[in-house]
Protein backbone atom coordinates (compact mmCIF):
# COMPACT_ATOMS: atom_id res chain seq x y z
CA UNK A 1 0.00 0.00 0.00
CA UNK A 2 1.31 3.40 -0.93
CA UNK A 3 1.94 5.84 1.89
CA UNK A 4 -0.10 8.34 -0.18
CA UNK A 5 -3.78 7.74 0.56
CA UNK A 6 -6.93 9.58 -0.51
CA UNK A 7 -9.89 8.66 1.70
CA UNK A 8 -13.46 9.12 0.50
CA UNK A 9 -14.21 12.83 0.53
CA UNK A 10 -17.91 12.35 1.23
CA UNK A 11 -20.08 9.26 1.55
CA UNK A 12 -23.61 9.63 0.20
CA UNK A 13 -26.14 7.10 -1.04
CA UNK A 14 -26.47 7.67 -4.78
CA UNK A 15 -27.85 4.50 -6.37
CA UNK A 16 -30.43 6.47 -8.33
CA UNK A 17 -29.82 10.06 -9.47
CA UNK A 18 -33.11 11.49 -10.70
CA UNK A 19 -32.98 14.27 -13.29
CA UNK A 20 -35.77 16.84 -12.88
CA UNK A 21 -36.19 19.92 -15.10
CA UNK A 22 -36.40 23.06 -12.99
CA UNK A 23 -39.03 24.40 -15.38
CA UNK A 24 -41.59 21.82 -14.20
CA UNK A 25 -42.77 22.33 -10.58
CA UNK A 26 -45.09 19.31 -10.78
CA UNK A 27 -42.18 17.01 -11.57
CA UNK A 28 -40.18 18.54 -8.72
CA UNK A 29 -42.99 17.76 -6.26
CA UNK A 30 -43.17 14.19 -7.54
CA UNK A 31 -39.40 13.79 -7.21
CA UNK A 32 -39.64 14.51 -3.49
CA UNK A 33 -42.05 11.60 -3.05
CA UNK A 34 -40.12 9.22 -5.30
CA UNK A 35 -37.80 6.38 -4.26
CA UNK A 36 -34.76 8.17 -5.68
CA UNK A 37 -31.75 8.48 -3.38
CA UNK A 38 -30.57 11.70 -4.97
CA UNK A 39 -32.35 14.34 -7.05
CA UNK A 40 -30.78 16.96 -9.25
CA UNK A 41 -32.86 19.95 -10.24
CA UNK A 42 -31.78 21.00 -13.70
CA UNK A 43 -31.06 24.49 -14.98
CA UNK A 44 -29.18 23.25 -18.04
CA UNK A 45 -30.06 20.92 -20.93
CA UNK A 46 -33.61 20.04 -19.81
CA UNK A 47 -34.59 23.72 -19.73
CA UNK A 48 -35.14 25.81 -22.87
CA UNK A 49 -33.45 29.26 -22.95
CA UNK A 50 -36.71 31.24 -22.56
CA UNK A 51 -37.47 29.24 -19.39
CA UNK A 52 -34.07 29.53 -17.70
CA UNK A 53 -34.96 32.41 -15.38
CA UNK A 54 -38.27 30.89 -14.24
CA UNK A 55 -36.64 27.48 -13.76
CA UNK A 56 -34.09 29.08 -11.45
CA UNK A 57 -36.90 30.65 -9.39
CA UNK A 58 -38.76 27.33 -9.25
CA UNK A 59 -35.63 25.58 -7.97
CA UNK A 60 -35.05 28.16 -5.26
CA UNK A 61 -38.65 27.78 -4.09
CA UNK A 62 -38.46 23.97 -4.17
CA UNK A 63 -35.22 23.90 -2.17
CA UNK A 64 -36.66 26.17 0.50
CA UNK A 65 -40.20 24.82 0.70
CA UNK A 66 -39.74 21.04 0.36
CA UNK A 67 -38.24 18.83 3.05
CA UNK A 68 -35.65 16.90 1.07
CA UNK A 69 -33.77 15.69 4.12
CA UNK A 70 -36.97 14.52 5.77
CA UNK A 71 -37.72 12.53 2.62
CA UNK A 72 -34.36 10.80 2.91
CA UNK A 73 -32.87 12.48 -0.15
CA UNK A 74 -29.78 14.42 -1.10
CA UNK A 75 -30.42 17.25 -3.54
CA UNK A 76 -28.24 18.87 -6.18
CA UNK A 77 -28.62 21.54 -8.83
CA UNK A 78 -27.14 21.26 -12.30
CA UNK A 79 -26.12 24.75 -13.25
CA UNK A 80 -25.61 25.97 -16.79
CA UNK A 81 -22.14 25.69 -18.32
CA UNK A 82 -19.30 28.08 -17.61
CA UNK A 83 -19.37 29.08 -21.29
CA UNK A 84 -22.90 30.50 -20.97
CA UNK A 85 -24.19 33.78 -19.53
CA UNK A 86 -26.64 31.86 -17.35
CA UNK A 87 -24.00 30.21 -15.18
CA UNK A 88 -23.02 32.99 -12.79
CA UNK A 89 -26.64 33.91 -12.06
CA UNK A 90 -27.50 30.25 -11.37
CA UNK A 91 -24.75 30.11 -8.76
CA UNK A 92 -25.36 33.51 -7.16
CA UNK A 93 -29.15 33.37 -6.98
CA UNK A 94 -29.52 29.74 -5.93
CA UNK A 95 -26.72 29.68 -3.36
CA UNK A 96 -27.61 33.08 -1.88
CA UNK A 97 -31.31 32.29 -1.59
CA UNK A 98 -31.34 28.53 -0.96
CA UNK A 99 -27.78 27.38 -0.35
CA UNK A 100 -28.59 26.21 3.18
CA UNK A 101 -30.82 23.50 1.67
CA UNK A 102 -28.41 22.42 -1.09
CA UNK A 103 -26.10 19.42 -0.82
CA UNK A 104 -24.14 19.68 -4.06
CA UNK A 105 -23.80 21.55 -7.34
CA UNK A 106 -23.43 19.54 -10.54
CA UNK A 107 -21.09 21.30 -12.97
CA UNK A 108 -21.66 20.33 -16.62
CA UNK A 109 -18.98 19.70 -19.22
CA UNK A 110 -16.04 19.98 -16.84
CA UNK A 111 -12.88 20.01 -18.94
CA UNK A 112 -10.09 21.12 -16.60
CA UNK A 113 -9.64 21.46 -12.81
CA UNK A 114 -10.04 25.24 -13.10
CA UNK A 115 -13.69 24.76 -14.10
CA UNK A 116 -14.44 23.34 -10.66
CA UNK A 117 -12.29 26.00 -9.00
CA UNK A 118 -14.21 28.77 -10.75
CA UNK A 119 -17.56 27.65 -9.32
CA UNK A 120 -16.06 26.98 -5.90
CA UNK A 121 -14.64 30.50 -5.73
CA UNK A 122 -18.12 32.02 -6.07
CA UNK A 123 -19.74 29.51 -3.73
CA UNK A 124 -17.11 30.01 -1.02
CA UNK A 125 -17.65 33.76 -0.99
CA UNK A 126 -21.42 33.41 -0.83
CA UNK A 127 -21.21 30.89 2.01
CA UNK A 128 -19.18 33.32 4.10
CA UNK A 129 -21.34 36.33 3.21
CA UNK A 130 -24.57 34.50 4.02
CA UNK A 131 -23.26 32.50 6.96
CA UNK A 132 -24.40 29.20 5.47
CA UNK A 133 -24.39 26.31 7.95
CA UNK A 134 -22.51 23.82 5.80
CA UNK A 135 -20.11 23.60 2.88
CA UNK A 136 -21.76 22.79 -0.45
CA UNK A 137 -20.13 19.94 -2.34
CA UNK A 138 -19.30 19.79 -6.05
CA UNK A 139 -20.02 17.15 -8.67
CA UNK A 140 -18.30 17.07 -12.07
CA UNK A 141 -20.06 15.93 -15.21
CA UNK A 142 -17.45 14.39 -17.51
CA UNK A 143 -19.01 14.57 -20.96
CA UNK A 144 -16.36 15.95 -23.31
CA UNK A 145 -13.13 14.58 -24.77
CA UNK A 146 -11.26 17.32 -22.88
CA UNK A 147 -12.82 16.28 -19.60
CA UNK A 148 -11.98 12.62 -20.16
CA UNK A 149 -8.42 13.51 -21.21
CA UNK A 150 -8.02 15.43 -17.93
CA UNK A 151 -10.11 13.20 -15.68
CA UNK A 152 -7.22 12.28 -13.36
CA UNK A 153 -6.16 15.93 -12.96
CA UNK A 154 -9.75 16.96 -12.20
CA UNK A 155 -10.17 14.16 -9.67
CA UNK A 156 -6.87 14.83 -7.91
CA UNK A 157 -7.20 18.62 -7.63
CA UNK A 158 -7.68 20.15 -4.20
CA UNK A 159 -11.40 20.89 -4.33
CA UNK A 160 -14.83 20.19 -2.85
CA UNK A 161 -15.45 17.60 -5.53
CA UNK A 162 -17.39 14.58 -4.24
CA UNK A 163 -18.36 12.69 -7.36
CA UNK A 164 -17.92 12.38 -11.10
CA UNK A 165 -20.68 11.49 -13.56
CA UNK A 166 -20.27 10.09 -17.05
CA UNK A 167 -22.37 12.14 -19.50
CA UNK A 168 -22.64 9.66 -22.32
CA UNK A 169 -24.90 11.74 -24.59
CA UNK A 170 -22.65 14.77 -25.04
CA UNK A 171 -19.58 12.53 -24.87
CA UNK A 172 -20.94 10.68 -27.91
CA UNK A 173 -21.71 13.90 -29.73
CA UNK A 174 -18.32 15.48 -29.09
CA UNK A 175 -16.55 12.30 -30.17
CA UNK A 176 -18.82 11.94 -33.21
CA UNK A 177 -19.60 8.43 -32.06
CA UNK A 178 -22.33 6.49 -33.82
CA UNK A 179 -24.96 5.52 -31.28
CA UNK A 180 -28.30 3.76 -31.40
CA UNK A 181 -29.70 4.90 -28.05
CA UNK A 182 -28.17 7.17 -25.40
CA UNK A 183 -26.03 4.95 -23.20
CA UNK A 184 -26.92 1.81 -25.15
CA UNK A 185 -24.74 -0.53 -27.15
CA UNK A 186 -24.11 -0.16 -30.87
CA UNK A 187 -24.38 -3.57 -32.59
CA UNK A 188 -21.60 -2.52 -34.99
CA UNK A 189 -19.12 -2.41 -32.08
CA UNK A 190 -17.73 -5.77 -30.90
CA UNK A 191 -18.47 -5.30 -27.20
CA UNK A 192 -19.18 -2.27 -25.00
CA UNK A 193 -17.99 0.99 -26.52
CA UNK A 194 -18.47 2.75 -23.16
CA UNK A 195 -16.15 0.44 -21.24
CA UNK A 196 -13.07 2.63 -21.65
CA UNK A 197 -14.51 5.97 -20.47
CA UNK A 198 -16.50 4.34 -17.66
CA UNK A 199 -13.48 2.41 -16.45
CA UNK A 200 -11.09 5.35 -16.72
CA UNK A 201 -13.42 7.67 -14.83
CA UNK A 202 -14.09 5.05 -12.16
CA UNK A 203 -10.37 4.46 -11.58
CA UNK A 204 -9.76 8.21 -11.28
CA UNK A 205 -12.60 8.50 -8.76
CA UNK A 206 -11.46 5.56 -6.66
CA UNK A 207 -7.86 6.75 -6.69
CA UNK A 208 -8.79 10.15 -5.25
CA UNK A 209 -11.79 9.42 -3.02
CA UNK A 210 -14.71 10.35 -5.28
CA UNK A 211 -18.01 8.61 -6.03
CA UNK A 212 -18.27 7.43 -9.68
CA UNK A 213 -21.82 7.67 -11.08
CA UNK A 214 -23.01 6.42 -14.47
CA UNK A 215 -25.09 8.72 -16.63
CA UNK A 216 -28.33 8.40 -18.58
CA UNK A 217 -29.89 5.62 -20.61
CA UNK A 218 -32.24 7.00 -23.25
CA UNK A 219 -34.44 3.94 -23.77
CA UNK A 220 -37.25 4.77 -21.37
CA UNK A 221 -39.29 1.96 -22.90
CA UNK A 222 -36.43 -0.54 -22.52
CA UNK A 223 -36.07 -1.49 -18.86
CA UNK A 224 -33.95 -4.54 -19.67
CA UNK A 225 -31.53 -2.39 -21.65
CA UNK A 226 -31.32 0.01 -18.71
CA UNK A 227 -30.63 -2.79 -16.25
CA UNK A 228 -27.97 -4.27 -18.54
CA UNK A 229 -26.22 -0.89 -18.70
CA UNK A 230 -26.49 -0.51 -14.92
CA UNK A 231 -25.01 -3.96 -14.36
CA UNK A 232 -22.03 -3.10 -16.55
CA UNK A 233 -21.42 0.06 -14.55
CA UNK A 234 -21.82 -1.75 -11.23
CA UNK A 235 -19.36 -4.42 -12.34
CA UNK A 236 -16.76 -1.68 -12.90
CA UNK A 237 -17.34 -0.11 -9.48
CA UNK A 238 -19.92 2.59 -10.17
CA UNK A 239 -22.11 3.55 -7.20
CA UNK A 240 -25.25 4.49 -9.09
CA UNK A 241 -26.88 5.62 -12.31
CA UNK A 242 -29.01 8.47 -13.59
CA UNK A 243 -32.75 8.09 -13.94
CA UNK A 244 -34.14 10.39 -16.62
CA UNK A 245 -37.65 9.03 -16.05
CA UNK A 246 -39.32 7.94 -12.78
CA UNK A 247 -39.68 4.40 -14.17
CA UNK A 248 -35.89 4.04 -14.07
CA UNK A 249 -35.53 4.81 -10.34
CA UNK A 250 -36.44 1.35 -9.07
CA UNK A 251 -34.27 -0.25 -11.76
CA UNK A 252 -31.22 1.67 -10.55
CA UNK A 253 -32.02 0.97 -6.90
CA UNK A 254 -32.37 -2.72 -7.67
CA UNK A 255 -29.07 -3.11 -9.49
CA UNK A 256 -27.03 -0.96 -7.10
CA UNK A 257 -28.42 -2.48 -3.89
CA UNK A 258 -26.72 -5.44 -2.23
CA UNK A 259 -28.98 -8.49 -2.04
CA UNK A 260 -29.97 -10.15 1.23
CA UNK A 261 -27.65 -13.01 0.29
CA UNK A 262 -24.73 -10.62 -0.26
CA UNK A 263 -25.38 -8.87 3.06
CA UNK A 264 -25.51 -12.20 4.90
CA UNK A 265 -22.25 -13.32 3.31
CA UNK A 266 -20.54 -10.00 4.13
CA UNK A 267 -21.50 -10.42 7.78
CA UNK A 268 -20.16 -13.98 7.76
CA UNK A 269 -16.89 -12.81 6.21
CA UNK A 270 -16.30 -10.39 9.08
CA UNK A 271 -17.07 -13.07 11.65
CA UNK A 272 -14.80 -15.62 9.95
CA UNK A 273 -11.90 -13.18 9.71
CA UNK A 274 -12.30 -12.14 13.34
CA UNK A 275 -12.13 -15.78 14.37
CA UNK A 276 -9.06 -16.29 12.17
CA UNK A 277 -7.37 -13.25 13.71
CA UNK A 278 -7.94 -14.69 17.18
CA UNK A 279 -6.05 -17.77 16.00
CA UNK A 280 -3.17 -15.69 14.65
CA UNK A 281 -4.19 -16.14 11.00
CA UNK A 282 -4.33 -13.41 8.38
CA UNK A 283 -6.66 -15.30 6.07
CA UNK A 284 -9.52 -17.79 6.34
CA UNK A 285 -11.73 -20.03 4.25
CA UNK A 286 -15.46 -19.46 3.81
CA UNK A 287 -17.67 -21.68 1.68
CA UNK A 288 -14.58 -23.17 0.08
CA UNK A 289 -13.12 -19.78 -0.91
CA UNK A 290 -10.16 -17.92 0.55
CA UNK A 291 -10.92 -14.61 2.27
CA UNK A 292 -8.43 -12.05 3.57
CA UNK A 293 -8.01 -8.35 4.33
CA UNK A 294 -9.29 -7.37 0.87
CA UNK A 295 -12.40 -9.45 1.49
CA UNK A 296 -12.91 -7.58 4.75
CA UNK A 297 -12.76 -4.20 2.98
CA UNK A 298 -15.29 -5.29 0.37
CA UNK A 299 -17.60 -6.70 3.04
CA UNK A 300 -17.47 -3.49 5.07
CA UNK A 301 -18.14 -1.37 1.98
CA UNK A 302 -21.20 -3.46 1.20
CA UNK A 303 -22.54 -3.23 4.75
CA UNK A 304 -22.07 0.55 4.82
CA UNK A 305 -24.18 0.79 1.65
CA UNK A 306 -26.82 -1.53 3.12
CA UNK A 307 -27.03 0.60 6.27
CA UNK A 308 -27.42 3.79 4.21
CA UNK A 309 -30.18 2.19 2.14
CA UNK A 310 -32.04 1.17 5.28
CA UNK A 311 -31.75 4.67 6.74
CA UNK A 312 -33.04 6.21 3.52
CA UNK A 313 -36.00 3.84 3.35
CA UNK A 314 -36.91 4.60 6.96
CA UNK A 315 -36.77 8.35 6.29
CA UNK A 316 -39.00 7.99 3.22
CA UNK A 317 -41.48 5.89 5.17
CA UNK A 318 -41.72 8.53 7.91
CA UNK A 319 -42.22 11.33 5.37
CA UNK A 320 -45.28 9.70 3.80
Amino acid sequence: MSYTLYPNRKQRLQRSYLAVPGSNPTMIDRALKSAADYVFLDCEDAVAPPEKEQARKNIIQALNDLDWKGAGKSVSVRINGLDTHYCYRDVVDIVEQAGAKLDTILIPKVGVPADVYAIESFVSQIEVAKGLPHQIGMEALIETPLGMANVEAIASANSRLESMHFGVADYSAFNKARTVVIGGLNPDYPGDQWHFPLSRMTVACRAFGLRPIDGPFGGIDDPEGYKAAARRGAALGMEGKWAIHPSQIELANEIYSPTAKEIERAERILVALKEAEAQGKGAASLDGKMIDAASEKMAKNLLVTAAAIKAGEEARAKSK
